[in-house]
């Protein structure tokens, strides 16, 4: 009877570590982008303990960074490493050049979740680099070690989208269709994630009404019925997400996964970027933070959170552009937040932002006329000369009722119970 006993209690401890180590591990998903268009960022050994004061679980690097990598020995924080656009031929090129990336590049004192080969390569406006995407994949992906489990993938922008109003119609760009295939083929069978760059910032600079703002932001709205599945959605991040689920389903990869690679706000701006404002980052990321964690996931795929790298970890200074690319920084360079979002490692559940959402005069002839869920204004892929395709869209504007959605939470609570209850029938 002992004996029953021991082992009783045995299987229940076992089954409550399980469930201590997964509500541990299901806040992992919340990741960070460290850009080096800078002059001024601070020593890796400082970024690597920043990093370890907040409850940051991953970090994506645009290129091989060995020395912060070295400083993040230890730390848990698992690592997506980029291979730059103009690295990509060179491993294209052979299998034995994969190798030699690979054994200089890739780290083996952190964990490297996965590697993305090239940015937004598809609509980098170069054609050459389109063809050779599908073999750098290939030739690094043979490289790995024997029982690696890093998973091989590419970072697109919203441009490879022809469509996605309502979320429900999400499907990829035809014109894409030579290229992209075979890369989701790839994808499907080796088990690896589809990366994806969603701003509903630039969806709001397009279209600058303040229920657009408050849509964005996850802020209090009426919601807005996707009359192609009769689901409901409350802000864009999920019409987003929602409609690169549709178009990979459409193509028949429902199995793939979808990672999040870059998302953010900018927290300054021209005088013409109305809505780059510290409020509104705040509001943006620490309402994001907050959904992630709450695992309530996505009207179309409920009680499930994805990976999500906020984007960024500094202010890059050396930019082009409008002061807004500028001024993504989540910390500033002497280490300190330039706002808070919850991101304190310190027990505690990080409250959503509730910033009164900015109003700003819409501007003549846009703004006015609700134009659908966050459709990209890239037109033909490939013909930027040179130039990224912009990743522009318009708002789904909310306007009707409550969002349907699975509480992952009341489902944490169900195992407990149940574990609860068989510790009280082991001490019967």
């Amino acid at each position: 009877m002992g004996a029953r006993r021991w082992l009783d209690a045995a299987v229940i401890s076992g089954l409550l570590q399980a469930l201590l180590f997964h509500l541990a591990t299901s806040q992992s998903f919340i990741g960070v982008n460290y850009g080096t268009i800078a002059d001024n960022l601070p020593p890796p050994a400082s970024t690597a303990n920043l990093l370890k004061s907040t409850s940051i679980g991953k970090v994506r690097l645009y290129e091989p960074q060995p020395d912060l990598v070295a400083a993040l020995a230890g730390s848990n924080i698992s690592i997506l490493l980029g291979v730059p656009n103009g690295d990509v031929p060179n491993l294209a090129s052979s299998p034995a050049a994969a190798s030699a990336w690979a054994a200089a590049n890739i780290p083996t004192t952190v964990p490297v979740s996965a590697i993305s080969v090239g940015n937004e390569l598809l609509n980098s406006g170069d054609p050459t680099l389109a063809p050779q995407l599908l073999p750098a994949m290939q030739n690094l992906l043979a490289a790995l070690p024997a029982g690696s489990t890093t998973k091989i993938s590419t970072v697109h922008s919203m441009a490879v989208l022809s469509s996605s109003d309502p979320p429900s119609s999400g499907a990829f760009h035809a014109d894409l269709a030579g290229s992209l295939d075979p890369v989701l083929d790839f994808l499907k069978q080796n088990g690896a994630p589809f990366m994806i760059n969603p701003y509903p910032y630039f969806a709001y600079a397009s279209d600058t009404r303040p229920e657009t703002l408050a849509f964005c932001l996850f802020q209090p709205n009426p919601g807005r019925v996707d009359a192609g599945s009769g689901l409901t959605y409350t802000n864009m991040f999920d019409a987003q997400l929602d409609a690169i689920r549709a178009a990979l389903d459409a193509k028949g990869y429902s199995g793939v996964d979808i990672v999040i690679a870059e998302t953010g706000w900018p927290y300054k701006g021209d005088a013409d970027e109305g809505g780059a404002t510290v409020d509104n980052a705040r509001a943006y990321n620490g309402n994001l933070v907050a959904h992630l964690k709450s695992q309530v996931g996505t009207p179309r795929t409920p009680g499930k959170s994805v990976d999500t790298y906020l984007f960024a970890l500094y202010d890059e200074d050396l930019k082009g552009g409008p002061e807004s690319e500028r001024s993504f920084g989540l910390y500033r360079t002497d280490l300190t937040a330039n706002y808070d979002i919850g991101l304190a490692a310190a027990p505690g559940t990080a409250a959503p932002a509730t910033v009164t959402p900015v109003t700003n005069t819409p501007q003549p002839s846009r703004g006015m006329t609700p134009t659908g869920y966050c459709v990209t204004a890239a037109g033909v892929p490939g013909t930027t000369q040179g130039q990224q395709v912009p990743q522009t869209s318009s708002c789904y504007i909310p306007a009707g009722a409550v969002s349907r959605r699975a509480d992952a939470a009341v489902r944490r609570l169900v195992w407990l119970g149940v574990l609860l209850c068989l510790v009280t029938l082991v001490r019967k």
